[in-house]
């Protein structure tokens, strides 16, 4: 399980605000081996680099990030419980559980935030068990096939979510 949040370092999970909002990002299954796991595929991109990416881009938009992955689909869930009333937008790559796991996606709903879902590769330009998701339509959109960047491209793109979602609200 990796932690990491854009607030001052702590070892405590204390997280120091940065931003206007807060973003957690979710990495699932196997994909603590970034860099090293089918680099063909996913690049040499290591997931230490992506979310050191998306905490410096975080700070550069006013956005809070926090990242978070496991490889068990049970503290996934406990994750996004935790998350329940902490976040704005949930940015989610829930790896091989994409096509299996209802249990993140009715954790997913139950947070209530707008989410947006991240895959490294193109799943349609791959086995076809890829191509289904358990969490596309819940989810406020889909970032796919850019690499390590579609993790970037989401943040942006999470941010204009909820910018809009707040305008809604007043």
């Amino acid at each position: 399980m990796v932690k990491r949040s854009a607030g001052s370092a702590s070892r405590t999970g204390v997280r120091a605000p940065v931003g206007t909002f807060h973003v957690l990002v979710v990495h699932g299954a196997n994909l603590n081996l970034l860099g090293e796991r089918e680099p063909e595929i996913y690049g040499r991109t290591t997931l230490a680099d992506i979310d050191r990416g998306l905490v410096a881009l975080g700070r550069e938009l006013g956005i809070d990030v926090e990242t978070f992955q496991s490889n068990h689909e049970g503290e996934i869930v406990d994750r996004l419980h935790q998350a329940r009333g902490q976040i704005d937008s949930l940015l989610i790559n829930p790896g091989s559980y994409t096509h299996t796991s209802v249990a993140i996606r009715d954790a997913i709903l139950a947070i209530r935030v707008p989410t947006i879902e991240i895959h490294m590769s193109n799943v349609y330009r791959r086995e076809p068990f890829r191509h289904r998701s358990t969490i596309a339509d819940i989810s406020a959109g889909r970032l796919m096939g850019f690499g390590a960047e579609s993790y970037e491209l989401a943040l942006r793109a999470a941010r204009g979510v909820v910018k809009a979602a707040r305008a809604d609200r007043h």
